[in-house]
């Protein structure tokens, strides 16, 4: 299991519901992605983004996500999500989601969240502060 998230800082966990499961009998596709913001939310939290919107305004705002379902979960299960920056940018960042299904002990879904960094006051997006910027280095273990 720890190989299959091996890489990814941040690593979120939570049991399968059985009310997340539609009428295929598995778990609905929406749900992937209520777990992908859950490990994000994580992960921004790790960096202290959370923390430091009230204060300053800035804060992340979702641009657009994707997800590519690898295996059908089903009750019961636990699943572990890591999450990673794949790309920083001038003003937007991109996490990647790996989902893990533990009774299977194989991927599950994994995809791509781009994340802008959003003037909460402004109403505008803006760059990223320098402080986020090397707070996502330190969680990744870049430089």
């Amino acid at each position: 299991m720890s190989d299959l998230l091996a890489g990814y800082p941040v690593i979120y966990e939570t049991d399968v519901a059985w009310g997340e499961m539609d009428a295929f009998r598995h778990v609905n596709n929406v749900v992937y992605f209520r777990y992908f913001e859950s490990a994000r939310v994580a992960y921004l939290a790790a960096t202290g983004l959370m923390a430091s919107m009230e204060e300053t305004g800035l804060g992340p705002i979702l641009h657009s996500i994707s997800c590519r379902y690898r295996l059908p979960l089903t009750y019961p299960d636990r699943v572990r999500v890591g999450v990673r920056t794949v790309e920083l940018q001038d003003d937007r960042f991109t996490l990647h989601h790996h989902l893990v299904s533990v009774r299977h002990n194989r991927v599950a879904a994994e995809g791509d969240g781009v994340v802008v960094m959003y003037d909460y006051r402004r109403h505008t997006k803006t760059t990223i502060p320098d402080e986020l910027r090397q707070a996502i280095a330190r969680l990744e273990g870049w430089g």
